[in-house]
């Protein structure tokens, strides 16, 4: 087919994912631009998510470009994706999953051995999402959450300089662009434990309902094991009608014998108390709903 332009966010991490897409394109003999488009997201930097109105503050400029032709593919982090698609729009392909966890970054001036986590008392971490903080706080109730805004090498500077005795920050990024943190500790969660944002670590490709030649085509990137962990973690997401700004965590993996393993953890609020839910079926069917339901009963306990 004809050149395909890539919609992408201008964040380091977002050109990643672009590049990675256009690579993979580009070893199947396809030619590929990549366009820069800013969203809601990138604009507003002074305000954590939770006071950002409405969904899709990172994905609804792409989807707009979409639908307008401008670009053909837009290339999401998926946790940022609203579970429901606009009219005309649909996700392609799933990309692999890199590491589903979130990390702590913490100041070494900032550690006391013998403490949970190795933060000093009353430490100051710095997070924006809604979920991370309720989390944290559920480990050390005595920490105070400050927001904080910007890409992650931006982050990492702000802790640096001491505005922050640590950060929270998803794996798959720091991964991902390779970043050096050895003037750092760096503490990583399990995911079990510690309950990552639905589908984090994945890469969604959205097209055009329309376009069905480049359907097929972004089909040979698909990974169809991956998809169905995240269906069950973003169908928990859209029981609950929530977004980026939801204190919720859901996170599911298969074992060796095809068994579904669902960890999600549910705040009313970022600074209410966490209620937890572990779950296991043979099958994912009908698993999202039962999580679901398990967390209902759990917020009326």
């Amino acid at each position: 087919m004809s050149k395909i332009i890539i919609g992408t966010r201008g964040s380091e991490l977002a050109l990643w994912q672009a590049h990675f897409i256009k690579g993979q394109l580009e070893n199947i003999g396809q030619e590929v631009e990549l366009k820069i488009i800013t969203t809601k997201g990138d604009a507003i930097q002074h305000l954590s998510f939770d006071k950002i109105e409405g969904k899709g503050f990172f994905t609804k400029e792409l989807e707009d470009a979409l639908l307008s032709g401008e670009i053909d593919l837009a290339v999401h982090s998926m946790k940022d994706l609203p579970t429901t698609q606009p009219e005309g729009l649909r996700i392609a392909a799933i990309s692999y999953r890199d590491l589903p966890e979130d990390w702590l970054i913490i100041k070494k001036d900032s550690m006391e051995s013998g403490r949970v986590l190795k933060l000093k008392a009353a430490p100051v971490v710095g997070s924006s999402s809604a979920r991370r903080k309720a989390q944290i706080l559920s480990i050390r109730p005595d920490a105070e959450i400050k927001d904080i805004r910007g890409n992650v090498p931006t982050r990492l500077e702000k802790l640096r300089k001491g505005d922050y005795d640590a950060i929270l920050l998803a794996g798959a990024g720091l991964n991902r662009l390779k970043i050096d943190l050895s003037e750092f500790e760096v503490l990583k969660f399990s995911p079990r434990e510690f309950v990552p944002a639905p589908a984090q670590g994945v890469l969604a490709l959205q097209i055009r309902h329309e376009d069905k030649l480049l359907y097929q085509l972004l089909r040979n990137l698909h990974n169809s094991d991956v998809v169905q962990c995240t269906n069950v973690e973003r169908k928990v997401l859209q029981l609950f009608q929530g977004g980026c700004h939801l204190p919720l965590g859901v996170y599911c993996e298969r074992d060796d014998q095809g068994y579904f393993h669902v960890w999600a953890a549910k705040a009313d609020a970022w600074n209410a108390p966490l209620k937890r839910v572990q779950m296991s079926s043979s099958t994912h069917a009908g698993l999202a709903e039962k999580v679901y339901k398990a967390l209902l009963v759990a917020d009326s306990e």
